[in-house]
């Protein structure tokens, strides 16, 4: 018998070493071109000497096991109050940064500054300054590990619950485990949803793009609230599996996201950027489109 998530919670079962691995196999699955990597190759990438397979399988086989549609809708419950702190973004970014990824072999930059290259290389490339601040935000959710949540619930590949699971998802099989899997309500090609009724009506399994989404909704033009959100949905942008789901407004909008995704994942480098000489610039940006303190 699989043990409850009360369980999993209580002995603190994370089988990564950090969070980057989960992005390490996403760069190994959906290789993009070279145009933002700018100090190596993307083969240079994500280069380590024992790829910890095992440990991405068990996380998934977690993800994919307690990932359910009840699931989603409690951890969103409890979340979206944005009841747990409030701080200054400054503040945040410095919380943030507790989850310094000591085992990355690109960077040994803490996480702030990793998101300060992605903001940069957007920057460079001439794009809105709404989506340089989405750079800068884009893994601001991951605070939900300081607030005790497991790493499978709040990283990884995010899909559609509440229907049934594409074998499009990364490790397929191991959603048979899913209380979901065998339920007549949701285990159907639409499930609870309709025919293109558009990914807004849809519940995405929970995680730090769902989070940080919600916490900017009031802040981001639509543009960046679909990078935000969708930017871990690697079975719908790169393998178009839930297009019946899809509206035709979200096909349009998931150019943004396709926009987005490599300067996440290409613009680590192991120089750290000159904060000093790019405070002014990000604090005018902050202070034009977010308020002074931030609830979580």
């Amino acid at each position: 018998m699989l043990p409850s998530i009360d369980e999993l919670n209580q002995h603190s079962i994370n089988p990564l070493k950090s969070l980057d691995v989960w992005e390490d196999d996403v760069l190994e699955r959906y290789p993009d071109p070279e145009s933002i990597a700018t100090d190596k190759s993307t083969e240079a990438y994500r280069n380590y000497d024992s790829p910890e397979r095992d440990t991405v399988r068990e996380f998934y086989k977690l993800n994919h096991t307690y990932q359910s549609y009840d699931f989603v809708m409690s951890k969103k419950a409890n979340y979206l109050k944005f009841d747990k702190k409030e701080m200054p973004v400054w503040d945040a970014f410095q919380f943030l940064n507790q989850l310094v990824d000591d085992s990355d072999p690109d960077t040994d930059l803490d996480q702030f500054q990793h998101l300060l290259q992605t903001s940069e290389a957007i920057r460079r490339d001439g794009h809105p300054d709404w989506m340089v601040l989405t750079g800068l935000l884009h893994d601001m959710g991951k605070v939900l590990c300081l607030f005790g949540e497991a790493q499978w619930a709040v990283v990884g590949d995010t899909f559609p619950v509440g229907c049934a699971f594409s074998d499009k998802i990364v490790y397929p099989e191991y959603f048979k485990n899913s209380p979901d899997f065998d339920d007549e309500r949701y285990n159907t090609k639409y499930g609870v949803y309709s025919p293109n009724c558009g990914l807004d009506n849809v519940q995405l399994s929970w995680g730090h793009d769902e989070y940080v989404y919600h916490m900017m909704k009031d802040y981001l033009p639509e543009s960046g609230l679909y990078m935000l959100r969708y930017h871990s949905f690697y079975s719908q942008h790169k393998e178009h599996a839930y297009d019946h789901l899809m509206s035709g407004h979200d096909h349009e909008m998931f150019k943004w996201v396709n926009l987005f995704n490599p300067y996440d994942l290409y613009s680590k480098n192991p120089t750290p950027p000159n904060w000093s000489e790019l405070k002014p610039y990000y604090e005018a940006l902050v202070k034009k489109y977010l308020p002074a303190n931030l609830k979580f």
